[in-house]
Order: structure tokens, then sequence, then C-alpha cells
């Protein structure tokens, strides 16, 4: 890794994300790709999003963007191997392509994923409105929040995380929040810039989301990250772009839980830019469990 690399979380984020075509029969269809390393040596489900994502839109035209995903994680991934992508096409339409993806290790598929990409078309326009939130230049950055800690894994994050998170009510990071709610505002921000390709873009917002989805299940309950015995993963992703957006410039990511139960919880996010643009909608289904 270069000296650059090393003291740059995006730019080295930007590089782990570009994907490698696989030697051999097939080769424009499969793709190699490498992991950031993790605290507990677990491929981050975010970034394999990402990849998949990006592998996928690799057997589509520029002119088709992503304007949908469904994916599955189906086993933790291990970040000191490499993962395979392979891309399967199952259509191309006159306004549509539809791709699947398995990311694989060791032949196992680790996650699975379904996209739907369309070209840029004129049609009906509504949108819900952002609520109302602090300017982000108002809210503690997560940074702030860890820095004191003397703990590894919370260093591992200041000094690694590509994004900057804002919770515009207090984080759940080292405790609980004094208020009981399922409903959640944060500010995510790339900490560096990021090339104009809107489909990196768009990879690069399912990276950012997977660091918060499943926060509002907690902050319903009371509890945090640091709660004992706590034990979470991600189940599936869905997610929804409506228009194009920067991940270099803020986003507000507006978080509710409609339901938990059964060691499963629900959240969703619509994401906001800072003008107040609708720009995408995601759901997220994951395993939250805790001693009862």
């Amino acid at each position: 890794m270069t000296h650059a690399l090393a003291h740059d979380p995006m730019a080295r984020l930007l590089a782990m994300l570009e994907l490698s075509p696989e030697p051999g029969p097939g080769a424009d269809d499969r793709f190699t790709g490498s992991s950031l390393p993790q605290p507990h040596g677990r491929v981050f489900g975010g970034q394999v999003l990402a990849q998949a994502l990006l592998a996928s839109g690799r057997t589509v035209g520029p002119e088709r963007l992503p304007h949908s995903l469904h994916a599955y994680f189906l086993r933790p991934g291990d970040a000191d191997r490499p993962i395979s992508f392979a891309v399967e096409r199952l259509r191309d339409g006159r306004s549509f392509s539809a791709r699947r993806t398995h990311a694989l290790q060791n032949d196992r598929p680790i996650l699975t994923m379904s996209t739907s990409f369309q070209e840029q078309q004129e049609g009906l326009e509504h949108a819900d409105p952002m609520p109302d939130a602090p300017p982000p230049d108002e809210v503690v950055s997560a940074r702030d929040v860890l820095g004191p800690i003397d703990h590894p894994i919370a260093q591992f994050w200041i000094q690694q995380a590509a994004f900057d998170l804002r919770h515009v009510d207090e984080s759940i990071f080292v405790g609980p929040a004094k208020v009981r709610t399922d409903r959640q505002l944060v500010w995510i921000r790339a900490r560096g810039p990021v090339p104009d390709d809107q489909l990196l873009h768009r990879a690069l917002m399912a990276y950012a989301c997977d660091q918060v989805m499943l926060e509002s299940i907690l902050r319903k309950h009371g509890q945090s990250w640091v709660s004992p015995g706590l034990s979470m993963a991600s189940l599936d992703h869905a997610m929804w772009w409506h228009r194009p957006a920067r991940v270099d410039e803020w986003l507000l990511y507006a978080q509710r839980s409609p339901s938990a139960q059964g060691g499963r919880g629900l959240a969703t996010a619509e994401v906001f830019t800072q003008d107040g643009r609708l720009v995408a909608t995601i759901a997220q289904e994951g395993m939250v469990r805790l001693p009862l």
C-alpha cells in the first residue's frame, strides 16, 4: 500500500472497489475483488454490496444506471480472502436491464443480488419532503465522539472510516440514547473527493448506509452498539435510487424501524441531499439478538 493510500481512507476504499476481470471463459461477466481489513476479520456487508453493484454495472452500457437492488447476505465473508463476483445477464430490454450477481468465496455464495438498470427517461414527478434537521456543520462528528476513547475498535474506526457520520441526536456508539425512539437522522459524507461516476456514487451510497441502517432498531429499545451480549448481522437489503446524488456532498439519512420480532428487525431510510431532494429509499432486515 502506498503512503498516500495508507493515510487517505476514501482513496483506500476507492482502490479496493476497482474490481479485476477474472481470466478464462466468461471473463466479461466475472470479477475479483479484495476487502479492507476489519477488526473482527469479516467482510463488511456494505463493501460486498458496493462491489456486487459495480460488478453488475460493468455488464451494462453507461447510459443505464441502477435504479434498484435486492440482496441477501448468506454467509459471513473472510476479509483476508479474495471475493469472486459472477454476473448473470437476465434481460436487456429497450429501457431496462436486469442482472443477478453472486459474491463467492471458496465457491460458496456469501451474497446474492438482483439489480435493475434503466436509461434516463421523463415521467411523473413527486417526492416526500426532507424532515427538519440542523445543517451538518452544527452536528457533532462521530470522529469527535470516538476520538477520546482509548479502545482499539474506536481508534480503528476513526482512522479507517471513509465516511463522516453526524447523528442529529446523540449517537449510540458508547451507550444508549436518553430518549427511546425508532426515528434517527444522520448526515453522511465521504471524507474525500469521489470521481464523477454516478454508478460509483450509487455503490458508495450502498456502502455507507450499511454502517447505520440497523441503529434505529437499537435506539427504539434503549440499546447501543456496546450493549452486553449484542449480536447483529444484516440479512437482506433493498435499495431504490430516485435521482442522481454525490456521496462527497452531505446526504441526510432519515431512518425509522417499523417492526422488530423473532430476533429480527426491519429498518428503513429515506436519503436526501442538503437542498432537500429525495434521492434514495432503503430497507434492510437484520438479525438483532440480545440476552433476555
